[in-house]
């Protein structure tokens, strides 16, 4: 299920297929969770643009974007060489902001259950245990 916040004018969207849909994120680390959103997004018919936030790796956060990057690549390489997702790391930001008649949908992919439950904080903790962080 998917939740339009806030709808674009279609007059401003491109029909031609080069749009994308902006999934931004820390990715730490990547996970079926993001994925689910990621495949909503194309299954939608849409591309899909990732954008990495570039943060300082700490405790919470032990990848680099670099390693995200590398990461998401290796998990979606297939979408990639059909040019359907692009990935991108971006400077850290605090929010994202719009004006008005943007030519965009600002939408939120509410995933079911078992994908909500997925918590990146239980995979950093089990990639501990085994000794792979």
């Amino acid at each position: 299920m998917k939740k339009i916040h806030v709808e674009g004018d279609p007059k401003l969207k491109n029909s031609i297929g080069k749009q994308y849909s902006m999934f931004v994120g820390r990715f730490q680390p990547f996970h079926q969770g993001h994925k689910w959103v990621i495949e909503e997004i194309l299954k939608d018919g849409k591309n899909v643009l990732i954008c990495i936030r570039d943060i300082e790796p700490d405790e919470k956060n032990p990848f680099t974007a670099i390693d995200v990057e590398r990461n998401i690549k290796n998990e979606l390489w297939k979408y990639l060489t059909e040019e359907k997702v692009k990935v991108m790391i971006i400077p850290d930001i605090d929010s994202i902001s719009f004006g008005r008649g943007v030519g965009y949908d600002i939408v939120e992919y509410m995933p079911p259950q078992d994908v909500s439950d997925i918590s990146a904080t239980k995979i950093r903790e089990q990639l501990k245990k085994d000794g792979k962080l």
